[in-house]
């Protein structure tokens, strides 16, 4: 294990319920009702992708650039002013940096969300950062993650991904990164080369180089889910 690259928004920080949040104020506002389909359209997404769905749900017409923009001022409203660390975030990356180990934030939301979570937490504690637009292509593909590998000049097998979606999960493994799942709200089974946390409080850098070493199939410990 040579570096640790973290989601942002349900993994390091309690964003995803304020994210959740104004993406329900929106569809309200178009006269739109969200339901569990339109789940995997919200949660791990770019703000883009969601309000492209919300656009095409039936109901009134919708501007898109304007929904887009109204999505991403409403979150980043919300973040500046909610925004707090997960249990175990800073510990984690506490004593990632006390081992020497580099660590990135990559992330499916915009530069001012990003920006602001880093102010947040401590700029200090992250060697580089990923945000959406960034890269050609946003999560669920792997972009976000191969661009964080190569700006820290490593391999995606040297490298453990720290993930709360599905959406997050399929980015960073589909760029060949061993992945801990931390689910913030829809569960995610264990896999190859990942395992499956209930928090950032069960993850250490024992487990993570663990993931790392393993040999492609999945495996289970006590205390996971």
């Amino acid at each position: 294990m040579r570096a640790v690259l973290f989601d942002m928004d349900g993994t390091l920080v309690d964003t995803e319920r304020l994210w959740q949040q104004a993406v329900e104020e929106e569809a309200r506002r178009l006269g739109r009702t969200l339901g569990d389909a339109d789940i995997a359209f919200v949660r791990g997404r770019a703000i883009e992708d969601t309000a492209a769905h919300l656009a095409a749900l039936p109901g009134a017409p919708a501007d898109l650039p304007r929904l887009t923009t109204a999505l991403g001022e409403r979150f980043a409203e919300l973040v500046r002013g909610q925004v707090v660390p997960l249990p175990g975030a800073l510990d984690l990356l506490a004593a990632l940096r006390a081992a020497g180990v580099p660590t990135a934030l990559v992330s499916a939301s915009p530069r001012p969300v990003v920006d602001t979570v880093l102010d947040t937490l401590g700029r200090h504690w992250f060697t580089t950062s990923v945000a959406e637009g960034e890269t050609p292509r946003t999560k669920p593909a792997p972009d976000p993650y191969r661009a964080a590998v190569a700006t820290l000049g490593l391999t995606p097998d040297e490298c453990v991904a720290v993930e709360d979606t599905p959406t997050g999960v399929a980015s960073a493994e589909a760029a060949g990164c061993a992945v801990v799942a931390v689910p913030s709200l829809t569960p995610i089974p264990p896999g190859p080369r990942r395992r499956v946390a209930r928090s950032l409080l069960d993850v250490d850098l024992a487990l993570l180089r663990e993931v790392a070493a393993a040999p492609g199939n999945p495996v289970e410990r006590a205390g996971d889910l």
